[in-house]
């Protein structure tokens, strides 16, 4: 049953559901309600991998996503960055200046302020984009619009009054995509890789400066350092990381290695190819 699934976050129509029909149109997507049950799916095996995005180019990273990775007992076999594109959808029938209500996820109105400033309509928030679609499509009104991806539109049976309404052409977000195997196979040697680790410094002075120093001296790129707190307290901080190469390689491994020596904690989340994103994108 797993083996042509793949679970993701949201209602029908969400990004995330773009971004599983975009790169891995051989499988089936799952919605699920939230992430730990998104991360359940692939963890009984009911889906082959899942999709979480954890973090977009304007609004920073995904909330509670780094903080359940860890917990998950998932792995990171692969990362996708999809452009996000907002399309202002209505009932059959209603026209653009009908419209006086707006409704979506609170994110989405902002990031297509100005398009909503010009129409100077009222904003609804909505708690999900997708189901800002659904709701409109089960209780058609001929005032309202909502603001959600494309697919919503062709799965609910709305009509697009106006495409790509967003106010930044460059919206980008980021995916991880996950597996339950606790060994997958590694990249092959050819890919340019990324490897994702958590890791917890032991309580003395300047630890996590002599805890991130191997990666300078051993010429490692780090590429993302993010910290939280870990079971609501305000001592124990966990931290989140993402490097160029692989374990295997010599200057990483060197740099894990004394990394290791100032943490009560390390453990690598994933390795995965580079998505070719990075290249352009830089």
């Amino acid at each position: 049953m797993s083996k042509d699934r793949i679970a993701f976050q949201g209602e029908p129509g969400a990004n995330s559901h773009e971004a599983c029909r975009d790169y891995f149109s051989e499988l089936e997507p799952v919605a699920c309600a939230t992430f730990e049950d998104a991360f359940e799916a692939v963890k009984s095996g009911e889906c082959r991998l899942g999709m979480i995005p954890v973090e977009n180019s304007l609004a920073g990273r995904v909330a509670d996503v780094h903080h359940l990775l860890p917990a998950s007992g998932l792995k990171i076999v692969g990362e996708r960055f999809k452009p996000i594109g907002f399309f202002l959808m209505a009932n059959p029938g209603v026209k653009l200046e009908d419209v006086q209500v707006v409704q979506s996820m609170p994110i989405a109105l902002g990031q297509c302020r100005k398009v909503l400033r010009k129409l100077k309509v009222r904003l609804e928030p909505f708690g999900d984009t997708a189901g800002a679609a659904k709701a409109l499509a089960e209780h058609p009104d001929p005032h309202r619009a909502a603001i959600a991806p494309a697919l919503a539109a062709e799965l609910y049976g709305l009509n697009v009054l106006q495409r790509h309404v967003e106010d930044e052409h460059t919206n980008t977000t980021r995916f991880l995509v996950m597996t339950a195997e606790p060994n997958p196979p590694p990249p092959p040697f050819t890919d340019t890789c990324v490897t994702s680790f958590v890791f917890k410094v032991r309580n003395v002075p300047a630890a996590l400066y002599k805890a991130l120093g191997g990666f300078a001296t051993n010429g490692v790129n780090m590429t993302k350092l993010e910290s939280y707190m870990e079971n609501g307290s305000f001592t124990a901080t966990l931290f989140y990381a993402e490097v160029d190469g692989r374990p295997e390689d010599r200057d990483l491994a060197l740099a894990l290695e004394e990394l290791s020596f100032f943490c009560e904690r390390l453990e690598v989340l994933g390795v995965y190819p580079a998505d070719p994103f990075r290249r352009r994108a830089g």
